[in-house]
């Protein structure tokens, strides 16, 4: 071996061994060969990703999306050491693809119909990690309430999302397909799920819709203390889908929610069919590579680890992940997927 190609200080040291006596020069050549193994594993053993903070842009509080990033956070921390999730939260899709877009944080969670109504110059740097899991759209009213349609809403209060939220975003089309503008129609209130939630107990609100995985936290707090209903919704699928923007033609598909969903919402083991539309797990396209593939290892890893307690994340596979239309895949993702092929 040259010694140039030896590290310098384990060079100095054969040189230095070499004059003393009587240590044998074979014993000597055979402990710097040791220390040299030991530097070649652990030089090939760390992480070829960069450490450090990343940003991770959740949603409001107490929805999925910020419950999934909590638990992600946790895992990443052990499976990526070197690396810190740092947790935003925000308004919910649409704040996350900006917060993305403009380099404020590194990851998000958004719903496939608020990418393809992206319209900003920055939406061709966006790149997809996975598709995760289905958001399941939810009208939640009181038991009692005379609502059995979304055209019933008319002239009532309803919690509509925040501004720049998924909810926000589909409510509007959902009130719109049933004959309804959501600032003449109705009374819309800008509420992210758990101010809806606690507004509709205390009765400031009459409804109000939510996008999100199933169960939702929020709501199986609610129904544990105050009587709900959650209205069906796919009497309007069709029309999503015929509606013009937004990418709504691919993006939904019609959907139940399941009877243990919620169990005590009423009436009690009673499915809900409605409209269901996939999330997506977004990047940008110059996100390091290596920290890509990472962090879509440890997506996929973690499933059965967080969805033992976000029962949404259960649904994250192999076989649907890599179909993130309209995005495409992220190289590092793309790498990943690759390398774990059979």
């Amino acid at each position: 071996m040259a010694q140039s190609s030896i590290p310098a200080r384990f060079g100095a040291a054969v040189r230095r061994a070499a004059r003393r006596r009587p240590v044998p020069i074979g014993l000597v050549l055979l402990l710097v060969a040791g220390a040299l193994t030991g530097w070649w594993l652990s030089s090939s053993a760390s992480p070829g990703y960069p450490k450090g903070e990343i940003g991770f842009s959740t949603g409001v509080q107490r929805g999925v999306y910020d419950r999934y990033g909590q638990l992600l956070q946790g895992y990443v921390s052990t499976a990526m050491p070197g690396v810190r999730m740092r947790l935003d939260n925000s308004q919910g899709s649409v704040d996350n693809l900006e917060r993305v877009a403009a380099g404020r944080d590194d990851f998000a969670i958004s719903t496939a119909d608020a990418v393809a109504g992206f319209n900003s110059p920055s939406k061709w740097h966006l790149r997809a990690i996975a598709r995760l899991y289905d958001d399941y759209l939810q009208l939640v009213v009181p038991a009692d309430s005379k609502v059995r349609r979304t055209a019933d809403l008319r002239g009532l209060r309803v919690g509509v999302g925040q501004e720049k939220s998924g909810v926000n975003l589909v409510t509007r089309k959902l009130l719109a397909a049933a004959g309804l503008d959501i600032d003449k129609d109705v009374r819309p209130a800008l509420l992210g799920v758990g101010d809806a939630a606690d507004q509709l107990r205390d009765g400031r609100i009459d409804a109000f819709f939510w996008s999100g995985g199933l169960p939702t936290n929020a709501l199986t707090d609610l129904s544990e203390r105050y009587r709900i209903r959650i209205v069906p919704l796919a009497d309007l699928a069709e029309a999503l889908h015929q509606q013009e923007g937004g990418g709504g033609t691919d993006a939904y598909r019609a959907a139940t929610i399941p009877k243990d969903a919620y169990p005590k919402a009423e009436p009690a083991g009673t499915a809900v069919p409605t409209v269901a539309v996939p999330n997506l797990l977004v990047t940008r396209d110059d996100v390091d590579p290596d920290l890509v593939q990472g962090v879509t290892r440890a997506v996929i890893d973690s499933r059965d680890t967080i969805g033992s307690q976000v029962h949404a994340a259960q649904l994250v596979d192999l076989r649907t992940a890599v179909y993130t239309d309209p995005l495409p895949l992220h190289e590092g993702a793309r790498r990943y997927y690759t390398s774990i092929k059979p």
